[in-house]
């Protein structure tokens, strides 16, 4: 046997020995952008309103990059179909940058959480997240705080070495962080791509080497080799992406939650987009 074909007998066997670690991995586990912690500023509140349930109070928010109607709901404590209803978004609730909405608020969860971030001051959430993740991928960030446009021809670059749609993997990115590397979900979903430990460790199997995910290219990498990984075990464009953001095992199991149709439409209307040459905000 040539090396050619023990190379390639080597990557056929890695991936049926790797595949099969997919539905215990990410058996449930959703990507955790969407589950962003409370943004730093604290929008004005407003009069509630007679329409809501009670309960509610109506707080503003100016729609920024890579936002969604899940993500804010999950961050400000509200229920998606709330906001989507409040503010006449359209059922897949599509937002732009720019727009500014009124965020009905659920009381009882708010003073949930202000009770328990009293029960641990002393450390803000960011400076815990930040130093549980440089215990377990290394003690500082690399490319912690690149430019979109770099974060974008990392991200082209490396899906066509990989056979990825550079379009979908940049629609992915814009949806999970904005082009952005410094993020770090309350979920410990890290960095451009927005992926957690468990599956740097799974990707980093196919890569053959350990990734890194707070370096820029190996968390592209990682996210890449994922949609490659996806792409082989779904059975449609949709499923790949509802897979890349609920977990491949949840899909399976489960179906598509509604946030994930959300999500995959708020996807592939941005790969749309930047398929026309257009912005992806």
């Amino acid at each position: 046997m040539t090396s050619a074909q023990l190379h390639t007998a080597a990557r056929g066997l890695a991936r049926a020995t790797t595949a099969g670690l997919a539905g215990a991995l990410l058996l449930g586990v959703l990507p955790g952008v969407q589950a962003s912690a409370v943004a730093a500023e604290t929008p004005s509140a407003t009069a509630t309103d007679d329409r809501l349930p009670p309960g509610r109070r109506l707080v503003g928010y100016t729609v920024r990059p890579g936002d969604t109607a899940t993500g804010l709901a999950v961050r400000f404590h509200a229920w998606t179909d709330e906001l989507i209803s409040h503010n006449h978004l359209d059922p897949d609730g599509t937002m732009y940058v720019g727009q500014r909405l009124r965020i009905p608020v659920v009381l009882s969860a708010a003073r949930k959480e202000r009770r328990t971030a009293k029960a641990h001051r002393g450390a803000s959430h960011e400076k815990a997240v930040r130093k549980h993740a440089r215990k377990r991928h290394g003690p500082t960030w690399r490319h912690a705080d690149p430019s979109r446009a770099t974060v974008r021809r990392v991200i082209v670059r490396t899906a066509r070495r990989h056979g990825v749609d550079p379009q979908l993997a940049l629609a992915i990115s814009w949806q999970e962080a904005g082009w952005q590397m410094h993020h770090v979900s309350s979920a410990d979903a890290i960095g451009a791509m927005q992926v957690i430990p468990g599956t740097g460790i799974w990707m980093s199997m196919y890569a053959g080497r350990r990734l890194r995910l707070h370096d820029l290219r190996d968390n592209v990498l990682a996210g890449v080799l994922l949609l490659e990984v996806l792409d082989d075990l779904t059975t449609s464009r949709r499923h790949q992406i509802a897979a890349y953001y609920q977990g491949l095992g949840a899909v399976r199991e489960h179906g598509l939650y509604d946030e994930t149709r959300r999500y995959v439409a708020n996807v592939r209307a941005i790969q749309r987009r930047l398929e026309h040459g257009h912005s992806p905000a």
